[in-house]
């Protein structure tokens, strides 16, 4: 369980700075398509649930 945790970290994390780095050209004017911006966000925010939802199933927490 805790290396399948240590996975769903690592994915979010990755996930997060790709969109910290696609946002960072957005506005620096290097980058023009809001559709991969969006895109990025979805991929991070379905990460972070993940994430989420298996932490708290380690703490015993039932999943909503």
């Amino acid at each position: 369980m805790n290396e399948r945790i240590e996975e769903l970290r690592e994915e979010a994390r990755y996930r997060r700075e790709r969109l910290q780095l696609y946002r960072a050209r957005l506005y620096g004017g290097r980058a023009m398509d809001r559709s991969r911006l969006a895109e990025r966000q979805r991929a991070y925010e379905g990460a972070a649930a993940r994430l989420a939802r298996a932490e708290a199933a380690a703490r015993g927490f039932p999943s909503s």
